[in-house]
């Protein structure tokens, strides 16, 4: 192949890689839009209007402190050689 040649056939690969990554771009946007649209917005709602405490903030302000025993089995050495 001649270099004339050459710098056609890189000129139009380049060409491609930029078209390819605009839209590449756009259908980021586009899947990213469907899916907050589709199943994370439409939870979110849901999840809003049944109004759940999933972080349990409710009992912090019955009981004004976050401070909950710790469920323990055995001694610190025994709890450390079970991590394995």
């Amino acid at each position: 192949m001649s270099d004339r040649q050459t710098s056609f056939w890189r000129r139009l690969l380049e060409g491609w890689a930029v078209i390819a990554g605009r839209f590449g771009a756009v259908q980021t946007l586009v899947l990213l839009a469907f899916f907050y649209t589709v199943l994370i917005g439409p939870v979110a709602i849901v999840q809003a209007l049944a109004r759940t405490d999933h972080l349990d903030k409710r009992s912090t302000w019955k009981t004004g402190s976050a401070w909950r025993e710790a469920d323990t089995s055995g001694s610190d050495l025994e709890r450390a050689k079970l991590q394995s």
